[in-house]
């Protein structure tokens, strides 16, 4: 898988289950502490995100980051 392939999947899974939750995506970023811009960025898989952004999506979604990860 390429580098580019797994941020692609890593932003959708992350639309996903923020739209699943109904936050928009700027109450979303607001609610992981990062910047609106940057988590756009996330979903269409511009950013190669540090780990400890991903736990805080986590914990933001209320899942854990195996949960987070599942099926990409």
């Amino acid at each position: 898988m390429s580098e580019s392939e797994i941020l692609l999947r890593f932003g959708e899974r992350v639309r996903e289950l923020r739209k699943a939750q109904g936050y928009s995506q700027e109450d979303f970023a607001y609610a992981c502490e990062l910047d609106r811009s940057y988590m756009g960025g996330i979903e269409r898989g511009e950013r190669n995100v540090a780990l400890r952004n991903v736990e805080r999506i986590a914990q933001t979604l209320g899942i854990t980051l195996s949960q987070l990860m599942r099926g990409l």
